[in-house]
Parts: C-alpha cells; sequence; structure tokens
C-alpha cells in the first residue's frame, strides 16, 4: 500500500473559536478566515487531512464518546462545504485527573504525545515522516515533532507558557493557515527538487 502525506490540523487552529466546536452548546463553528484556500491548496498538493486535539471533556464527566463523534461530524461538514475531505478525526478523551475511573489515565494519546498521530497513521495509511502538523501550541507542535512530522506554529496569541525545548521548535511559524499552506507547499517544492536531484545523480557530483 503506498502510503499518503497529509496535514495534521489541530482542532482550535482551524475554527474561529475552539469551543465552538464543543458538543451540546448548540453553537455551530466556523472555520478561521483564510483556512478554506489554504487547505484548498494543501488538497490539490495532493495532501490527506486529519483533525486531532484533546477533548479531556469525557473524562471529566461533561460528556461522551458519542458526543465527541458529534464534533467529529461538524468538522467534516465544515470541511467538505468548503470543498475538503479529512480521513477523520481523532480525539484523546483522557485526563488522569478525571473523575470517570476508565479514562483517568496516563495515557499515550493525551498531547503532547505523539498517540493520536500514530493511530491515524496506522488507520488511514498516512506517512508520518512526509506529512504535516499545523496548530496554535507548543503542545501541539511537540506531538508532531514526536511523531515525525514536520509542523507550522500558528501564532495567534493562544500559546502563553513558551516553554520550549527542541521538540517544541516548530519548523515553520505562520500567522494564518493561508500563510501556512504556502510555507508548507514552499518545503515541499524543495524536498521534491532534492528528491529529483538525488535520483538523477545531480547531488554530490563536484565541478572541474
Amino acid at each position: 500500500m503506498t502510503l499518503r502525506r497529509a496535514v495534521f490540523l489541530a482542532e482550535n487552529g482551524i475554527v474561529v473559536q475552539g469551543d465552538a466546536a464543543s458538543a451540546g452548546d448548540g453553537r455551530i463553528p466556523r472555520l478561521l478566515p483564510a483556512a478554506g484556500p489554504g487547505l484548498r491548496l494543501l488538497r490539490d498538493a495532493g495532501f490527506a487531512f486529519h483533525v486531532i486535539g484533546n477533548r479531556p471533556c469525557v473524562a471529566r464527566g461533561e460528556c461522551d464518546e458519542d458526543e465527541l463523534r458529534t464534533v467529529a461530524r461538524r468538522f467534516e461538514g465544515l470541511l467538505e462545504d468548503e470543498g475538503v475531505a479529512l480521513t477523520g478525526c481523532s480525539f484523546c478523551p483522557h485526563d488522569p485527573h478525571g473523575v470517570r475511573r476508565d479514562y483517568a489515565v496516563d495515557c499515550l494519546c493525551r498531547l503532547p504525545r505523539p498517540g493520536l498521530l500514530q493511530r491515524a497513521a496506522r488507520e488511514h495509511g498516512l506517512d508520518l515522516a512526509r506529512s504535516w502538523l499545523i496548530g496554535d501550541s507548543l503542545d501541539e507542535i511537540e506531538a508532531g515533532v514526536r511523531a515525525g512530522c514536520r509542523t507550522v506554529l500558528l501564532d495567534d496569541g493562544r500559546e502563553s507558557e513558551w516553554r520550549l525545548s527542541e521538540l517544541r521548535l516548530p519548523h515553520h511559524v505562520a500567522e494564518g493557515l493561508g500563510e501556512a499552506a504556502l510555507l508548507i507547499l514552499e518545503d515541499e517544492h524543495v524536498l521534491d527538487w532534492r528528491r529529483r536531484a538525488a535520483d538523477t545523480g545531480r547531488l554530490g557530483v563536484g565541478r572541474g
């Protein structure tokens, strides 16, 4: 099976307001400005898309996994309206300090751990080494780096702690999804050129 390259979208980075995608609140989420055009650029370049996010409300007894499926359908509908299909949504329902025993665990899927991305890659045939993560927090960036993806941080003011480490340094920083898409495509163009050059033996050949 040929693995696909993908863009993992951290949920709070693609809607106007993160809470607006919560199940049961009656509000309809809206995409961030320029999100649609940016995603269509990446779609046309052959990327698949997968939404990820922490949803500790399950462990805290505030919602259940059926409601998370409702959230996933909302995201799928939002992007479908923009002509963009999702492979799916992966949410971590855990919280070590939660009140529901089955979900109050120290899991491997809670961001900044990479479990959500690794599971999505296995289930949907995604090539993590050729994929990107776009998020607006360093926890999300760290999850992408740990999974072996390249990353773009949306500098929208959400990140407040700035606990930096080698695992939390994004490959690029962008002001919005439109700019993030252009940065990804620019990098992909350079990487494709390098691969073609290596295949044709142009690399490593000295002059004279």
